[in-house]
Order: C-alpha cells, then structure tokens, then sequence
C-alpha cells in the first residue's frame, strides 16, 4: 500500500515544489516506485518535469472535481520510476467549484484509493495556502513534510500551519503524521541560517530532518531546464543534499531493504 506525503507550507518560496519534484526523483533513483501529483495551480511542479502545463488537458483538476479517474491522467517522467498527474490553471477554480459538494474535504482522498496499491510513495506539492485543495491533500495523506527556509520569518505562519494539520487530525485524518520539518535554502557562511536551525530544533524537536537542503545555484536552475536536479546536475550539492534527505526518509519509514 502506497504512502501518501503531502509537502505543504502556506507560506510561498519555501523550497515547497523543489522538495516535491527532487525527493521524489530521489526516490525514483533509489529503486522506489512514485507518483507526484501536482495540487498547485501554478504547475510548477508539472513544468520541473519538463511538462508544458499549457498542453496539460487532464489533471489534478479533473480528478479532484470526479471527471476522470486518477489512472486516466498519469504521464510517465523521464525521470526513473517517477510518474506525475500534472497541473493547469484551471486548478483555481476548483476551490471555488468544489466548496458546495458534499465530503468535499475527501474528493482526493477517495480518488486516490484505486491508484495506491501501484506506488510506494505518493507525493504531493500542496500550494502555498491552507484552501480547499490543500485541505484535500492533507485529508488524503498519511504524512507531512514541511519545508522551512532558513530566513528570517522562517517561524512566521508555522504555528497556523501546525493548528490547520491539527484540525485536519481532529476531524477529518486522525492518522495524519507529521513526517519532519526540512529545513532548506541554508547558507552557512550566514549567521541568521545557523540561528534559524537551532531555533527550529529547539522549539521542535525530534521533528526536525537531520538532512538540511543548502543554498544551491545549480538547484534553482535545474526547473527553468524542465529537469530535476538529478538530471541536471547529479554532481551537485543540492542533488546530494536531496538523494540524502531520500534515504533518511527511507530508514525513518523503515524502507531500506
């Protein structure tokens, strides 16, 4: 049975979409087999992938709203073992549409069901807000990986999160699991990124990724390439810092055969 991760932080620039597209190709690299499904109107998980989201005719949308079935929608990456279920604009309108429909917080939940069993890891790059369609990926997950830069509001917004995932285990997902908080974007020549890592590990401790995703040029132009960072550059720092973070994901689920 496939485990369901949602990478959600309503704060934007956080290294959301980043962590999504590059640790799950990480995992596809490790011999795991993934799905990622892009819940962020802005599909910029889906163009990471080298997929134009303005040739994309069904997706993440068409799903959530029950008009096609989520096997329908998968594309094969080029990225091993990886596949996606992409994104468009009209994404945005399905917070609005699906706000009258009965169990709207389950619609991804109960969509993702006949698909589960074909993957061992299921990701999703939530968009940077806590609305309808992240509420959705939070319902239907099993874990939660937050991304948190390593600057100065890193803090700011983190608590309405935690009481959002919270909520969402009250009512809706008594199994949620917070899978660690990932810090990313460090700079260790910059004394703010070191003060923020140790506020972060004191206020959450035991929740914190020993794995830290380190300010890299070369990361933040593998996208622009449509290519995750193992295919644009697997010699590079942020390439090694992700298939890292992968394996410790692994060895914290107990994966590691």
């Amino acid at each position: 049975m496939g485990k369901i991760i949602a990478i959600a932080n309503q704060k934007g620039g956080v290294g959301k979409t980043t962590t999504a597209v590059n640790l799950a190709a990480s995992l596809g690299v490790l011999e795991k087999k993934v799905l990622l499904i892009d819940a962020d109107p802005q599909a910029n998980a889906t163009s990471a992938l080298g997929i134009d989201p303005e040739t994309v005719e069904r997706g993440t949308y068409e799903v959530l709203e029950n008009q096609v079935l989520a096997s329908e929608v998968i594309l094969q990456t080029e990225t091993p073992n990886l596949d996606l279920i992409p994104a468009h604009v009209d994404l945005v309108a399905a917070e609005i549409e699906i706000v009258d429909y009965e169990e709207r917080e389950y619609m991804l939940r109960s969509a993702l069901q006949e698909i589960k069993n074909r993957y061992d890891y299921i990701i999703i790059d939530c968009a940077p807000s806590l609305g309808l369609i992240t509420l959705n990926a939070l319902t239907a997950a099993d874990s939660v990986i937050v991304p948190i830069q390593c600057e100065y509001f890193a803090l700011e917004g983190l608590g309405k999160l935690l009481n959002t995932i919270k909520g969402v285990q009250q009512y809706h997902n008594k199994e949620l699991d917070i899978e660690g908080l990932l810090l990313t974007m460090y700079d260790s020549r910059l004394r703010l990124s070191n003060q923020v890592v140790d506020e972060v590990n004191n206020h959450f401790p035991q929740m914190v990724f020993k794995t830290i995703i380190q300010r890299n040029v070369r990361l933040s132009e593998a996208p622009s390439f449509g290519e995750t960072i193992i295919q644009y550059d697997a010699d590079s720092k942020g390439a090694e810092n992700y298939l890292n973070l992968a394996r410790e994901f692994l060895i914290n689920n107990n994966d590691t055969e």
